[in-house]
């Protein structure tokens, strides 16, 4: 995305202001209960999985400095030629035309930088104006003439902003904007690329789920911009491309919906073998430049945003961008924000030469939250959940190969220094001081100590926090960690989960147990001596998350297993049916209609019942009934011209939803008390 674009990205944004009030003393407050399960396993973090993005107008981008300050704060993936310039730059050449491009940063002076960092790069073909064969001698001159070896090939930027939906910022020349056009050219540009290099993965652009132009559909598609490209390119690529700019500093809930639903796209559009294709966050930037994007809130807002991203499989989150220049400055909780969407500075002023950016490459806050991430999670640790019961504190945990574990705490509050007491399930910390990481509002490094305990810390007040813990024995001769599960025969109520087996440690393995995520508490549903399991008394139309454990003939127990997700659906004949289906979708709401069938007796009078999945789901309006909301539960009556239902028939009615988050659907309606099938 371009700089212009940035400044003008987001419109609904949390208000930071200056609190004139002294901080609360830990003492003086509750204690903050954090829990940490070790038996509740997520994603890996992935070699690639903290990166950041360059741009060819950015003099700065070759510089051994931004090199070693890159390596410094963990960066393993750089991103080029940058965002909207994508789409007009021209590798060969070294043009963009329409745009700048500054002395000394070419892809060979890129690829320089990036093997300087210790980082793996990710390079943009030019969809816009560019050709697929262009492309292709990318990939001869990058991995056959110079053998750099570059894995990770997206296929334009943005490419929905090219007018289809309305808005223009993104250079196409092609005179079919549609998603079918960029589809066709996707699976061009794979095909001509990997002939010259079959080991490439090749990204296409997706858009977010819940923001625009996510659920609409232009006149003469088909589909959606996702359900048409995965339709069309699904099996000529290897990942998928989402951009996120919240505009705000409290949307990591929506991470793990925005992400599901991704990957149910994905599974549902791309054909045979698409649980090969995985997701890239190539774009992410917390806020605006209007209300504040380089000090603390940001910051605290970026490691809780990245942590949750990789702990949901993300390969790879990339901030948007290396250096970006100077936007709106305010006063963000007693420093100066220069709404400059970059991770160092530019060194730039405000066009009336009232406020100077420090010299340049001086780190911003989110530089340091990103170097706390990579040495919070580090490629190869696996994330397990954590949680708190403060909405001001949250808690990320990370389980090392060793055996170690790390817990990442995040305190957003304003004024007060929290006490945590932390709880642990599955690990045993060794006892005396942890080493402990610290990084406070307005300080330029990462302090690191030995202080508190496992079980005690305090948190100033917008802080981030790192634990280390070592277990409390060796963790020797134990069972290794079974396979990855898998659901088969997933009915309303009941699944079948199977894994590979796990190999024995110091003595056989006796059984397998099953854990069920709730939250960052696990339930044992199960257990088997074999690899397979069929859960039963499963609640319908419910996601449930699960991992397995092997358990050894002395009580010793393996690391969990990855996650497995699946969703339970709803009775396969019921004494009623409904069928949910989406008329309309603007982005942030929906008309959506409703048929109800009955299949039971007669009925003279009828009640429909559901629950919106999410907090920030809400009924607008409805018709053909009564309709009214409590909370997130939803009732509709009949109203008197639809009342009686004979057996066989059939009434729809409709609604506008609301959301300002992630859409996942309702999927469970009970009729009269009686749970329906859905269809």
């Amino acid at each position: 995305m371009p700089r212009t674009l940035l400044r003008a990205a987001s419109a609904v944004l949390l208000t930071l202001t200056v609190l004139n009030v002294p901080a609360a003393r830990a003492d003086e407050v509750a204690p903050v209960a954090v829990t940490v399960n070790a038996r509740a396993a997520l994603a890996t973090v992935p070699e690639t999985g903290i990166g950041t993005n360059h741009a060819i107008w950015d003099s700065r981008l070759g510089t051994d400095e931004t090199a070693d300050l890159l390596k410094e704060a963990g960066m393993k993936l750089l991103r080029y030629p940058g965002g909207s310039y994508s789409d007009i730059y021209h590798w060969a050449d070294h043009t963009a035309p329409g745009g700048y491009v500054a002395p000394n940063t070419g892809f060979d002076t890129f690829m320089r930088g990036v093997r300087r960092t210790g980082a793996q790069p990710m390079v943009t073909a030019n969809y816009g104006t560019g050709t697929a064969e262009e492309a292709a001698a990318w990939v001869r001159h990058a991995n056959i003439t110079k053998g750099y070896g570059v894995k990770y090939w997206e296929i334009g930027n943005e490419n929905y902003g090219n007018g289809r939906y309305g808005s223009a910022w993104e250079a196409d020349n092609h005179a079919d904007k549609s998603p079918a056009e960029y589809a066709r050219h996707v699976v061009a540009y794979s095909d001509a690329m990997k002939a010259v290099d079959p080991t490439i993965k090749i990204g296409a652009v997706l858009t977010t789920p819940a923001n625009w132009p996510d659920g609409i559909i232009a006149d003469g598609d088909s589909g959606t911009w996702n359900e048409v490209v995965l339709a069309a390119a699904g099996s000529k690529i290897d990942f998928v491309i989402l951009h996120w700019y919240p505009g705000a500093f409290d949307r990591t809930a929506h991470i793990p919906d925005m992400i599901q639903l991704t990957r149910q796209q994905v599974a549902k559009y791309a054909g045979p073998g698409s649980e090969r294709i995985g997701i890239a966050m190539t774009e992410f930037n917390t806020g605006s430049s209007s209300n504040g994007t380089t000090t603390q809130p940001g910051a605290l807002a970026a490691a809780d945003a990245y942590s949750t991203l990789l702990a949901q499989g993300v390969f790879t989150v990339d901030w948007w961008n290396v250096h970006n220049g100077i936007g709106n400055v305010t006063q963000v909780e007693g420093h100066t924000d220069y709404g400059d969407f970059g991770l160092l500075s530019s060194g730039a002023c405000t066009s009336d030469g009232s406020v100077c950016e420090p010299s340049a490459n001086t780190p911003f806050a989110p530089y340091y939250a990103l170097q706390m991430v990579s040495r919070f999670a580090r490629p190869g640790d696996r994330f397990i959940r954590a949680a708190t019961d403060q909405a001001k504190v949250s808690a990320h945990a990370a389980r090392r190969p060793n055996g170690d574990l790390a817990v990442l705490l995040i305190n957003t509050s304003s004024d007060t220094s929290y006490p945590v007491t932390i709880g642990y399930s599955g690990f045993s910390p060794a006892s005396g001081a942890p080493t402990v990481l610290t990084h406070t509002n307005g300080a330029t490094s990462i302090a690191s100590s030995a202080t508190g305990s496992a079980i005690s810390q305090a948190l100033p007040p917008l802080s981030l926090t790192t634990i280390v813990l070592r277990p409390a024995s060796a963790q020797v001769g134990l069972p290794g960690t079974p396979g990855q599960p898998t659901a088969s025969d997933v009915t309303d109520r009941a699944a079948t989960i199977s894994w590979p087996a796990a190999s024995a440690g110091a003595r056989p393995i006796v059984k397998y147990e099953i854990h069920r995520q709730n939250g960052a508490v696990s339930e044992q549903i199960g257990e088997t001596a074999g690899t397979s399991f069929t859960a039963n008394n499963l609640r319908p139309g419910t996601r449930h998350t699960v991992n397995v454990i092997a358990r050894d003939s002395g009580g010793g127990v393996s690391s969990p297993s990855s996650p497995l997700t699946f969703t339970t659906g709803t009775p396969a004949s019921s004494s009623c049916s409904v069928r949910l289906t989406k008329q309309s979708d603007w982005g942030s709401g929906y008309v959506g209609a409703i048929d109800i069938t009955n299949h039971g007796a007669p009925i003279n009078g009828w009640t429909l019942n559901f629950n919106w999945p999410r907090t920030w789901q809400r009924l607008d309006s409805g018709w053909s009934a009564v309709w009214t909301q409590n909370e997130q539960d939803v009732k509709v009556v009949n109203d008197s011209g639809n009342g009686s239902l004979p057996t066989g028939a059939s009434t729809t009615i409709g609604f506008v939803g609301n959301y300002s988050g992630p859409n996942v659907l309702p999927a469970t309606f009970t009729l009269n008390g009686s749970v329906c099938t859905t269809r």
